[in-house]
């Protein structure tokens, strides 16, 4: 792919009722090598956005070089959901709570938080109960679950390893800027809605991460290793990274191992392009969930991840109808034909 030297206008997703356009979002994109150079650009590819959730694939790598997932026989199907956001369908909570006791720990040890299912019909269960929702519920109690099970591991506390200054969060950092290339101590820190540290990157160093995760040439050895475990089980496990319905499983269980894709709160998607060794990371400025997953499905074909099978499986990503409430077809959301 032909390298460009300055970034295009920003990429654009329209919403239409019948004939017109009633909104538009506006994304920047970044398409980096593993060199952190940028090959494509679209928008403000230097802009500073916190990954959010996704990350999820860099944070999960000290569990497995740490020897932590070796020590408590961490299966790919509890990696795969330490890099998810889950939906909090049952078959997510049977894993977080198994893996949990495994290393003597529980549901009450986990500090992301509770909410609802992600899951509508989980969600309606949970009311019908009578519960609020459990910090098992949390779509990110995969990854706090892989946090747990590495400070046991080592012999560090697991009340708190949530802070900025706890060991878990550190290794996670210091994963963060190796693969991206940015110095953490000139980016901004805040606070994730799972209450983990977020840092915010320069878009083109969040691509040069997923460069790094598509591309793990030249890293050491026990790097190497880790990121082919985590791409293993993603691949073979797409259901655990979100659940049904929802983008980043229907992608990644489209597509295979050919590309590893994740959402992040607030419009971020990070992806993984295997083939060629590319990374590329997006940003809908106004953080709409609807206007991420339709880019990202559009630059995965238009950067030849996709095949024709894999259009045609996504087809309602590319360009989505929308229903209103009686479920008569009113409109659409697709990428622009410039964008």
């Amino acid at each position: 792919m032909q390298i460009e030297t300055r970034a295009q206008a920003p990429l654009a997703v329209e919403c239409t009722r019948g004939p017109a356009v009633e909104s538009r979002h506006l994304v920047d994109a970044a398409v980096v090598d593993p060199a952190g150079r940028l090959v494509q650009g679209w928008g403000e590819t230097d802009a500073v956005v916190y990954p959010r959730s996704a990350i999820k694939s860099v944070q999960v790598l000290p569990l497995i070089e740490s020897g932590a997932a070796e020590r408590y026989a961490v299966t790919d199907e509890e990696i795969a959901l330490a890099c998810s956001s889950h939906n909090g369908q049952a078959a997510h909570l049977e894993v977080v709570r198994g893996w949990l006791a495994r290393a003597g720990l529980g549901e009450s040890d986990l500090e992301c938080g509770p909410h609802l299912p992600y899951h509508t019909p989980s969600a309606h269960a949970c009311v019908r109960a009578g519960e609020a929702g459990r910090a098992v519920h949390n779509m990110c109690s995969g990854k706090h679950a892989a946090f747990l099970v590495t400070a046991r591991a080592l012999g560090e506390p697991t009340q708190g390893y949530i802070a900025r200054d706890h060991p878990v969060q550190q290794r996670v950092a210091a994963a963060i800027a190796a693969l991206s290339g940015h110095d953490l101590e000139r980016a901004p820190w805040a606070i994730d809605g799972c209450s983990i540290p977020t840092i915010g990157l320069p878009l083109s160093a969040l691509a040069r991460a997923a460069a790094r995760i598509a591309d793990p040439t030249g890293l050491e050895d026990e790097r190497r290793a880790a990121i082919a475990r985590v791409r293993r089980a993603v691949a073979g496990h797409p259901f655990m990274v979100a659940g049904d319905g929802r983008a980043c499983t229907r992608i990644i269980g489209t597509a295979g191992e050919r590309v590893l894709v994740k959402f992040g709160a607030e419009g971020v998607f990070f992806a993984a392009l295997y083939g060629s060794g590319l990374g590329l990371a997006l940003k809908v400025r106004d953080g709409a969930t609807r206007a991420a997953d339709a880019a990202v499905a559009a630059m995965l074909d238009r950067l030849g991840a996709l095949d024709g099978r894999d259009r045609a499986a996504l087809a309602d990503m590319l360009d989505k109808p929308l229903h209103n409430w009686a479920g008569r077809l009113v409109g659409a959301v697709r990428p622009t034909q410039d964008g």
